[in-house]
């Protein structure tokens, strides 16, 4: 099965929402974000506005907290340059916890994700503070398409970032 590659995830997300405004529509909501969304800012900002690079008024509006998701793994997604996360007792992903998006963000995400997740609410633990926070992450569908290895973000970053983030 071809996985769509970077560019065509970016350019569904783009091309289906209309940007947000600085001051927000709705929300503010928050994510956890395990995969090329929270290793690379400039990928998420890609999504949510289009550009790697959206401006300080943009960047403002979102804290970034490394978290750990507990009860669940993540796996690299076979054939495909990123990850998946799925339940499974006595593990933990790591990630980030960002605040402060919007319903276009949101929607944005939801397009970028694709058929492929559902967004599903959970619990995690901040690193620095301990804190309990509850959110909303994106949940694999398919564990069988799923490999036994983590998934790899060096080999990411070093051969497939530019292609996820318009760099």
């Amino acid at each position: 099965m071809l996985k769509p590659n970077g560019e065509e995830r970016l350019q569904a997300a783009v091309h289906t929402t209309p940007l947000p405004e600085p001051n927000g529509a709705n929300g503010p909501f928050t994510a956890f974000f395990y995969g090329t969304l929270q290793m690379a800012p400039e990928v998420l900002f890609s999504v949510i506005y289009g550009q790697k690079k959206p401006g300080k008024v943009f960047e403002d509006l979102h804290t970034i907290n490394p978290a750990i998701l507990n009860g669940h793994v993540r796996r690299r997604v076979s054939f495909a340059d990123y990850p998946g996360v799925v339940p499974q007792e006595g593990e933990s992903v790591r990630g980030m916890y960002v605040t402060g998006l919007t319903d276009a963000n949101i929607g944005r995400l939801d397009v970028f994700e694709g058929v492929e997740y559902v967004r599903r609410k959970v619990q995690v633990r901040l690193i620095e503070t301990d804190e309990v926070k509850e959110t909303e992450t994106y949940i694999y569908l398919h564990p069988d398409h799923l490999e036994k290895g983590e998934w790899d973000f060096e080999h990411f970053k070093k051969e497939k970032l530019a292609l996820w983030s318009r760099a």
